[in-house]
């Protein structure tokens, strides 16, 4: 239990590191940035292995994009 709670909060501090230290152009990218970061911190926390959240990842990346796309679009 103690593991999986660590593992977690290492991928969220990654997931915002990158944020604060990406410099995205577009919302496209940001969405995806934050998409993928979000993605794989719930792949972890509900699968609990390396498969889980490289999909939770891709999914959250996909997700995040075509928001952030949206509001690109928007402006």
């Amino acid at each position: 239990m103690v593991k999986r709670l660590v593992i977690i909060l290492i991928v969220v501090a990654v997931g915002l590191g990158l944020l604060c230290a990406a410099g995205c152009e577009s919302d496209a990218q940001t969405g995806a940035l934050v998409g993928t970061a979000i993605g794989a911190g719930a792949g972890q926390a509900i699968g609990g292995d390396t498969e889980s959240t490289l999909i939770g990842a891709g999914i959250g990346a996909v997700g995040g994009y075509i928001i952030g796309n949206e509001q690109d679009k928007k402006k």
